[in-house]
């Protein structure tokens, strides 16, 4: 647990406001893909209008901020499930919204508008709309706007977990149009998505800092304050223009701009990513060797044991497992789990699961014979397991082991759901500052690819080593 603990340092996910610190620390979750509200900058500092408020809020009230970076659906079950003291992520103040969260004064007068693809000369209204389909983000002012009209126009809506995946949406001719918030519109397409707006802005509901319910009321009360200064002082204005203006156009969007601009960054995402998998797959090799034994053990109770671990982690989705183990189980026990840690035990006991079936596979192709030999001796059965038979098994495991290992690694890609800044999610997060989808998913393909093949390669060469 040591071990875990010190690598949750290594996640670039702190945005500490430079408070007193004799002053109180709170968590607040975010959604760091919805720019310019919140999102990663090009030196990785999670910066936008949300950030900076939160930030110099806690400066002017003497308290310290964590930013928890999540999607927007886990940053509100971080609140829920008392992993996070507060959630701020462009979250819209609603009457459904009242009943679970505590809100502070608005910050932000929102809206909603409908954008087309710069070349579209054909959608120009919501009567336009008719027969097609529209993307919208979850949870958001938009989605709810394009559900309360749809019906008189006629369209079908599809749901994107983050803002750069709905617009790949329309990009790619699926769909013929988006509902989002003026000014995430406003900033894409200042940064050159190739999107246009063709209605003029709906009136909206404000944005609102919020707690869960009948919890932090002294944090939101100190929020109220702090906004009541920003206003008075100037500052939230400023805040504001920073980010709604052409300085927060990044103007490198190649291939060869994005990659030099944005390589520091994905190589810490990369580096989280090998963190995850060699830590999980060792655990899972400990975990598989146990329950694979016990799968193959004489005794019915403990073939039980090992039957129903499985089956368990074979047969539910490793996205419900992160979800369950990160929020399920300390909101039901009333404890906090660092992502970091969540997300090992997670890889763990999946994988763990494959690899017990990887064991006893392995123990089950040596022949029966050698077990008869080894007991005719008078050797017990476990000596005889751990002196003749695994020795033997391992080598026809070893392509499996190999196999598992490269799963593994990819799945960590699952693990951004839960705020884990791995190569996915630092990917997801550059994408939501440039909306430059293609390029970026290319060149992390490319990562991906070039560490799998050498690990791939490096993982023959062990084998043939091994088999020898």
């Amino acid at each position: 647990m040591l071990a875990v603990a010190a690598l949750v340092g290594l996640i670039p996910m702190v945005a500490p406001a430079t408070a007193s610190a004799e002053g109180e620390t709170y968590v607040v979750a975010t959604d760091i893909t919805f720019a310019p509200f919140e999102f990663q900058d090009a030196s990785g500092k999670f910066v936008g209008i949300d950030i900076d408020l939160i930030n110099e809020i806690a400066a002017d009230q003497n308290f310290t901020v964590t930013i928890k970076p999540l999607g927007f659906d886990a940053a509100l079950q971080a609140v829920q499930a008392n992993q996070a003291d507060g959630v701020i992520a462009g979250m819209s103040i609603t009457d459904e919204r009242k009943k679970v969260f505590d809100f502070s004064d608005p910050y932000f007068e929102s809206g909603v508008q409908m954008a087309v693809l710069a070349s579209d000369d054909d959608i120009k209204s919501y009567e336009d709309l008719r027969g097609k389909r529209v993307a919208v983000k979850n949870g958001t002012e938009g989605a709810e706007f394009a559900e309360s009209i749809k019906d008189k126009y006629g369209f079908t809506t599809v749901y994107f977990a983050d803002s750069a995946s709905m617009f790949d949406e329309v990009r790619t001719g699926n769909s013929q149009a988006v509902f989002e918030d003026y000014p995430v519109l406003q900033y894409g397409i200042a940064q050159g998505n190739g999107f246009k707006t063709v209605t003029p802005k709906e009136k909206g509901a404000n944005y609102g800092f919020a707690v869960n319910k009948g919890q932090n009321a002294e944090l939101l009360q100190k929020f109220n304050a702090g906004l009541a200064q920003l206003k008075e002082s100037g500052r939230y204005d400023e805040i504001i223009s920073t980010y709604l203006g052409e300085e927060a156009v990044d103007n490198d969007n190649s291939f060869l701009g994005l990659l030099k601009s944005t390589f520091p960054i994905l190589m810490i995402g990369l580096r989280m990513t090998l963190i995850l998998t060699v830590v999980s797959i060792a655990i899972a090799l400990v975990l598989g060797v146990i329950f694979g034994l016990l799968r193959v053990s004489r005794s019915v109770v403990l073939r039980a044991i090992g039957t129903t671990y499985v089956d368990i982690f074979r047969g539910t989705p490793l996205l419900v497992q992160a979800f369950f183990i990160y929020f399920g189980i300390p909101s039901a026990l009333g404890f906090q789990m660092s992502a970091l840690t969540a997300g090992i035990i997670t890889l763990s006991l999946n994988a763990g699961a494959y690899m017990t079936e990887i064991v006893r596979g392995g123990i089950q192709s040596v022949d029966k014979g050698q077990m008869e030999a080894a007991r005719s001796l008078g050797i017990g059965y476990l000596p005889t397991m751990r002196k003749v038979i695994l020795p033997q098994a391992i080598r026809t495991m070893i392509p499996s082991y190999i196999n598992q290992f490269v799963i593994t690694l990819k799945d960590t890609s699952i693990l951004s759901v839960i705020g884990i800044a791995e190569l996915t999610q630092t990917g997801r997060i550059i994408i939501a500052r440039n909306f430059q989808s293609f390029t970026m998913w290319l060149i992390i393909g490319i990562i991906y690819f070039v560490v799998i093949m050498a690990l791939t390669k490096l993982s023959d060469r062990v084998e043939k080593r091994l088999v020898k």
